[in-house]
């Protein structure tokens, strides 16, 4: 009798089991039998492990395996424990897997997201959708459509592929295989992506991940971030739109083809913000001078700024519409033998390049009116003398290098961004220096995050609707003027082609108006800085570089090298003139040394200050202030020897130069001058007060600037450390008994301002040798 229980409640068991897997008729407004074919019912309520589904009308019906299949028709709707709710036209129901096919005007509505698509097959147990064709998935304000999708419930992943377009309220992104999550609001990319924003930028990548709610983006294969004519590229990037804050890590070139700007570096930070750039890690800034040899010297030294304005703004818009009819041609096979090899060929013009490095280097766009220039008025032909009085000639630029202060925070990964740049490291301003306004803030404040709107899901749209939007989507991707597969390489290699052709544009600087809204760009250079440039090199501890005026700022034992001289001074200016060298000027302790035969001796010359003009990027004129002193070697040239030492000294020193030589040579006010047989040279009287000879600091090549710092002597530079000269012993003197033995000539002094003395040219000794130029 047990048995018998235990056996028929088993069965019962089964029995109910076995209803659970089949579907059950929960209600209807009428039924009926097909003959071999149903179970038809009018508004059908069927139950299948807990799922409910429901039609205007559907049949239920079996195949010869007894597998039970479902025919809905018209409003058919699927609804699942976990709220998730599906909406179609018609419904194809398999009920031992559990797939829904499902076609027509289909939805399906969860917690996070709304899909719509024509045909979807939805695998009720695992909870993954599939839809071919065309669809659509809105996701708490993010649209995105794309031809074939796959869904995954659970997860809240959703994968894309073929022609793929997202748009959020601040961008639009462009790809063919990426996934999202709904739940997230992140976006991971598997192949050429574009992210367009609102202001004009555009990231490029592909591969890497985008959060349309954060606006934070992590790229890691072929990157590009552009804005107008800005390019910033490198290994990989990290951006957050909130703050405007890019970092590019690993082979960072950052490149602006309006202002001819380009740098590069390991680690580079753009600021959307103020358009600032921080590059660290070996950092690099080329720029390009004209090394054209056929022009004459310049009247005077009055340099025009490269401005912008909204004629600036048009070409840049001008320059991006070029690059992208260069490569609309490229890819349509247009011009492949002319327009496209042109525009990538870089032409080869009288140029030379300028290379800056440092520990830091920053540049950003500023205001006209905030940048004040330096006003030196120097005048070729001299100007006034100075009197002996303290002159203030505007060399306190305000900075002090000294101290890191704040700025290394810029460097750090952190959405909290010093918005005033390296500028932080500035610990004090006077009156009539070259600097720019400095943000009060110490911290950008991101702007808060619009909430998403909690609405009912919308009514199902026409079935035109869908391709209508696919159709949209299709003309934006066409119309978006963005890099595609293996572009990205293209457009910064345009890029740089472009910063090395002159700037030509014209600047009206005498309308107001433009001068209001001109902006230019400053460059600064922190810590060890280093200059390339094949006839001349500088070190110092930090430059300032205004594009306004041309001006380089050089400070912290700046240190010169062109040709064989060495110039420096407690500071430095340099200004350039249509691509040029133009002058420059040495204040305080100025001092300008090169060696003779070989380092043996050095032919030197000092003075509080020193100006010096250039012409076709060499020396054409230099006139030497306060206290100046000249110490002069002369050689014979047959026997290569030294015969005696020429020193000059007085108010003024004035010398004319010419192809590298001395054709004129004045020394005016308080002259007074004297020869020397070099058998009375020794150690006092061979080199002037403040001598400083330091050739292993000299940057022997682009790459030697970029890897060597100099060293910096524990007791600061001074004296001939480092030069590996030829001892007092392997000195050979004239045998000239006449020249040697001859005791210390005092010259006649010029008798008033103007009036010619003794030049080096002119005066020669017994033997016949002359006194080398100073070059």
């Amino acid at each position: 009798m047990k048995h018998c229980l235990a056996f028929i409640f088993a069965l019962l068991c089964l029995q109910t089991l076995f209803a659970q897997d089949e579907l059950r008729l929960v209600s209807s407004r009428y039924s009926t039998i097909i003959e071999q074919k149903g179970f038809s019912s009018i508004q059908p309520v069927y139950s299948h492990k807990g799922n409910t589904l429901s039609a205007d009308s559907g049949i239920l019906y079996e195949d010869e395996l007894k597998r039970q299949f479902f025919e809905a028709f018209g409003n058919v709707v699927i609804t699942q424990p976990s709220g998730t709710v599906i909406y179609a036209d018609r419904l194809h129901y398999d009920a031992t897997p559990q797939i829904a096919t499902l076609t027509n005007n289909v939805r399906m509505v969860d917690a996070n997201s709304v899909l719509t698509t024509n045909f979807l097959v939805y695998k009720m147990r695992e909870k993954i959708g599939t839809y071919t064709g065309g669809g659509r998935i809105i996701s708490k304000g993010d649209t995105i459509t794309s031809k074939n999708a796959y869904y995954f419930e659970n997860t809240k992943d959703a994968y894309f592929r073929n022609k793929v377009v997202v748009r959020t309220a601040n961008v639009k992104i462009y790809t063919d295989t990426m996934r999202y999550n709904s739940a997230q609001r992140m976006t991971y990319f598997f192949g050429p992506t574009n992210i367009k924003g609102t202001k004009g930028e555009n990231l490029y990548t592909e591969k890497g991940n985008y959060n349309t709610e954060t606006g934070v983006a992590n790229f890691s294969k072929n990157n590009l971030y552009t804005e107008g004519t800005r390019f910033l590229k490198g290994d990989s990037l990290h951006y957050e739109r909130a703050s405007g804050i890019g970092k590019a890590f690993r082979n960072v070139v950052f490149v602006d083809t309006l202002d001819k700007f380009y740098a590069q570096g390991g680690y580079g930070l753009y600021n959307q913000l103020d358009e600032s750039i921080t590059m660290t890690e070996k950092p690099l800034i080329t720029m390009v001078v004209n090394n054209d040899s056929t022009e004459t010297a310049p009247p005077d030294s009055t340099a025009q700024a490269p401005l912008e304005t909204d004629s600036k703004k048009n070409k840049r818009k001008k320059e991006t519409e070029e690059v992208a009819v260069s490569l609309a041609d490229e890819n349509t096979g247009l011009g492949s033998d002319s327009t496209a090899v042109t525009t990538l060929k870089p032409e080869k013009p009288a140029v030379d390049s300028v290379y800056m490095t440092a520990d830091t280097l920053f540049s950003r766009m500023i205001l006209l009116k905030d940048y004040k220039a330096l006003k030196f008025n120097l005048d070729r032909s001299g100007g006034e003398l100075d009197v002996d009085e303290d002159v203030d000639y505007g060399d306190d630029d305000g900075f002090d290098i000294g101290d890191n202060g704040e700025g290394e925070n810029l460097l750090q990964d952190s959405t909290l961004v010093d918005t005033a740049g390296v500028d932080s490291l500035l610990k004090k301003e006077s009156p009539g220096t070259a600097q720019e306004p400095v943000s009060k803030g110490t911290e950008v404040k991101k702007a808060p995050a619009k909430q998403p709107t909690k609405t009912p899901p919308a009514r199902v749209p026409p079935e035109t609707d869908i391709a209508k939007t696919l159709q949209q989507d299709s003309v934006i991707r066409q119309r978006a003027i963005v890099p595609r597969e293996a572009e990205a390489d293209s457009l910064i290699n345009q890029a740089l082609t472009a910063v090395q052709k002159p700037d030509t544009a014209f600047k009206d600087t005498s309308n107001q108006a433009y001068l209001d809204t001109a902006r230019t760009r400053i460059v600064k250079a922190y810590y060890n800085v280093r200059m390339f440039k094949s006839d001349l090199q500088a070190v110092a501890d930090s430059v300032y570089y205004g594009m306004a005026d041309s001006m380089f700022r050089f400070m912290g034992r700046p240190m010169i090298w062109a040709d064989g001289s060495q110039i420096s001074s407690d500071t430095i200016y340099m200004q350039i003139r249509n691509q040029k060298m133009d002058n420059a000027l040495l204040i305080a302790n100025a001092f300008m040394v090169n060696a003779v035969l070989d380092s043996i001796k050095y032919n030197q010359l000092k003075g509080r200050k020193i100006t010096a003009f250039f012409a076709n990027n060499s020396i054409d004129r230099m006139y030497v202030d306060g206290n100046a002193e000249n110490l002069v070697f002369s050689t014979n040239d047959k026997t290569n020897t030294i015969t005696e030492m020429f020193h000059d000294r007085g108010a003024r020193i004035k010398i004319k130069m010419e192809g590298k030589k001395i054709i004129d040579y004045i020394t005016i006010r308080k002259v007074d001058q004297k020869v020397y047989p070099f058998r009375l040279v020794n150690q006092e009287n061979e080199v002037l007060p403040g001598f400083i000879w330091r050739p292993q600091d000299r940057p022997q090549s682009k790459e030697d600037m970029i890897n060597r710092k100099r060293e910096i002597p524990k007791d600061g530079v001074s004296g001939a450390e480092g030069n590996e000269a030829k001892s007092p012993t392997d000195i050979t003197t004239e045998p000239d008994d006449a020249a040697t033995e001859a005791p210390v000539q005092p010259v006649k002094p010029a008798a008033r301002e103007g009036e010619k003395a003794t030049t080096a040219a002119e005066k020669k000794s017994e033997s016949g040798s002359t006194a080398p130029p100073i070059r």
